[in-house]
């Protein structure tokens, strides 16, 4: 007899991956890995594939689910050999995906967009009360709460992803890949998301959990699978396993994961924002009356779920985006609404968001980027016309050697370097002007983990050198290793302020997710 979840479906007792090689030009992104999930009985599995940006994780779980094909080696569902070419064939195999950025359309509702690519038995027209009655059933199972007649434009976040959960299990998934699930979530989405992880595993099914957050990875996998370079290194029990462990196994040498923060010593205030409005790139309001101060010698970070304001805030301090309301100051200079070169010889430095976009010219070289701001200055011109071609070079290989950025030379396109590489390029020439005030956007996005070990370090010296800092993030780790004081953003408003000291994870998710200031 064919085991089945509680919905009716097949069960999936094992998936195996064995010898999978994929290339692209110039690149080996998977060598031959061998990969299983497998089922315990009535109770399935949660596997979880940990590894660097670029270690293969996702170019292997695109391969199980049809969206590359591999080179070499076979997939195996239950013994039998899969033929899996497409989404499509995936999907019939009983294989569901759920992405990092939700494949959703805005305008549909629940139900219509769980229909969108389904069989109807009404020929041209949707099912959806069939689909509305499924949707019931699994949110109640599951505890998903979601109202399938509901615009997904009316969601918050975390109920989108209960959506692409949804339309997986409505299509036949008994094998659920799940790619960075957490990633824009708040700590209480988070604890809601492993709640039906978990339930989803007791009743049968196969889940294989992407990630690079080492305390998440811990706490809902039982076996966890760390991929570098392309190859597995090993798999090994949760219960088994530490941070510290998975982290170099991930990374190949020791690391530091709790960094030493001596008591800050704040010192005069360098940068201060009053009652600031300015307008997204939509028209709307981006940021909403903020206010906010940093002085020298402290980080202040600033938490909030994506799409709340941060990049608007980072863009005002910086000259990038205009101010409809209020003041801006760099210690005692008045910068609102002055150009971004003058805010930066006044002492501000900006690590953006978006470095490919704002941060370097992809197809300038090492060296031209490093002196981006301040090519038409000695020593890297004379008489502000003619190139000192020795100094640049000079400055560059310092840079290199200092930052540890690796890189065949200093004429090397900054297009061919690692994310992680390029972002300490970035870092090591804003910090060349012993800036006053630091804004650092998303400083460690799409970084491996030993830059991103290496960004911290150079963050806490300057703290030391009493520079002010503003760390913006979604990275709440980051957030919680760094930070002196903690402000929240919600909707383009600072709706929390609170020591980093003794900081309460429940009132800051609260925060986050929009509960009005507890």
């Amino acid at each position: 007899m064919t085991n089945l979840l509680p919905s009716g479906q097949p069960r999936i007792m094992r998936m195996t991956m064995r010898g999978i090689v994929k290339r692209f030009p110039g690149v080996l992104a998977v060598n031959g890995v061998d990969f299983d999930a497998i089922a315990d009985g009535a109770c399935g599995e949660i596997h979880a594939l940990l590894g660097e940006n670029g270690a293969g994780k996702s170019t292997l779980m695109k391969i199980l689910y049809g969206l590359y094909r591999a080179d070499h080696g076979v997939i195996q569902l239950d013994g039998a050999n899969a033929a899996i070419r497409s989404p499509q064939d995936a999907i019939r195999s009983g294989i569901g995906m759920i992405h990092q950025h939700f494949m959703l359309v805005p305008s549909l509702t629940v139900a219509e967009n769980i229909a969108l690519g389904m069989k109807s038995t009404r020929r041209a027209l949707l099912d959806l009360d069939r689909i509305r009655v499924r949707v019931r059933e699994l949110s109640e199972r599951y505890g998903l709460k979601v109202d399938p007649d509901v615009p997904i434009w009316q969601l918050a976040v975390g109920e989108q992803q209960r959506v692409e959960i949804l339309r997986a299990l409505v299509k036949g998934a008994a094998l659920l890949i799940l790619d960075e699930p957490t990633a824009v979530l708040t700590p209480g989405e988070v604890d809601d998301l492993f709640r039906v992880l978990r339930q989803m595993r007791e009743d049968g099914h196969l889940l294989i959990f992407i990630s690079h957050k080492l305390h998440e990875v811990l706490a809902i996998s039982d076996r966890i699978t760390v991929l570098r370079d392309g190859q597995r290194i090993d798999t090994i029990p949760a219960a088994s396993a530490t941070k510290l462990m998975l982290a170099q196994m991930m990374v190949g040498r020791p690391v530091v994961l709790e960094y030493e923060r001596p008591p800050a010593n704040p010192g005069a205030e360098r940068l201060r924002l009053d009652s600031v409005s300015a307008l997204s790139d939509r028209g709307t309001p981006g940021l909403r009356d903020v206010s906010l101060s940093v002085r020298g010698g402290e980080i202040v970070g600033v938490a909030g779920v994506s799409g709340n304001g941060q990049q608007e805030l980072a863009q005002v301090i910086a000259g990038l985006r205009r101010v409809t309301a209020g003041a801006i100051r760099l210690g005692d200079h008045n910068v609102t609404n002055r150009p971004a070169a003058v805010i930066q010889r006044l002492g501000a430095a900006y690590i953006p968001e978006e470095r490919m976009i704002d941060g370097v010219i992809k197809d300038f070289t090492v060296a031209e980027n490093l002196i981006l701001h301040d090519h038409h200055r000695p020593p890297f011109a004379r008489g502000g016309f003619f190139m000192n071609f020795g100094a640049i070079a000079s400055a560059c290989r310092a840079a290199i050697r200092d930052y540890e950025i690796k890189t065949p030379g200093t004429d090397t396109p900054i297009k061919s370097l690692s994310g992680g590489n390029i972002q300490k390029l970035v870092l090591a020439r804003e910090l060349a002007r012993r800036p006053q005030v630091l804004i650092a956007a998303q400083p460690t996005r799409g970084v491996d983990i030993g830059a991103s070990e290496y960004i911290h370090h150079r963050l806490l010296e300057q703290r030391a050198r009493g520079t002010a800092i503003l760390l913006i993030s979604e990275d709440l780790d980051e957030i919680l290793a760094l930070s002196d004081r903690i402000l929240v953003m919600y909707e383009g408003q600072i709706v929390g302020d609170m020591p980093r000291d003794g900081v309460d994870l429940r009132r800051l998710g609260a925060l986050m997710a929009g509960a009005k200031q507890l």
